[in-house]
């Protein structure tokens, strides 16, 4: 009996792809843009992060890819707080859990734009500074309003550099 028994053989992982997360991350960043619209990928593509601000304008988001929401004021520009969320990729464990970061900054503007209350209900809330350094967000939303005016100036488009991202 003992001789009869089949061992079936494991299928094999598949050999690392350095090129497997470069093709998620464009992919990702197709979807992106066709999602949120030009302007608020061309910030993406420029600045490295989107803001968001809801109707009224008196708070908004800068949402950055793998790092915390976050909440500003929408007058003074003050740092209001970090909301710690994550947006996790089960589909494929052997090539890990993180999503590539135009999907996570996706993610989060859907989030925000579909239920904001949800996720900030959900989130882990942190005074700023925990995970990002506000120095940091402050040279962000100085470096978002000179974009903002660059922008408003130039009729809305800068000269390619998102078309090239």
């Amino acid at each position: 009996m003992l001789g009869s028994r089949r061992f079936r053989a494991r299928p094999r992982p598949p050999a690392y792809d350095p090129g497997r997360e470069r093709r998620a991350e464009i992919r990702a960043r197709e979807l992106l843009r066709s999602v949120v619209g030009e302007e608020a990928f061309a910030m993406y593509a420029e600045l490295g992060f989107i803001a968001v601000r809801p109707e009224g304008g008196e708070y908004g988001y800068l949402l950055y890819p793998h790092r915390s929401i976050v909440a500003f004021d929408g007058r003074s520009s003050d740092l209001l707080s970090e909301y710690c969320v994550g947006f996790p990729d089960p589909s494929d464990p052997g090539g890990g859990t993180r999503l590539p970061d135009s999907d996570d900054v996706l993610a989060k503007w859907m989030m925000i734009r579909a239920d904001e209350e949800r996720l900030i209900r959900g989130a882990n809330m942190h005074l700023p500074g925990r995970q990002v350094d506000p120095q940091q967000v402050r040279r962000d939303l100085w470096r978002l309003a000179e974009w903002e005016r660059a922008r408003a100036l130039s009729g809305g488009r800068r000269a390619g550099r998102a078309e090239a991202m």
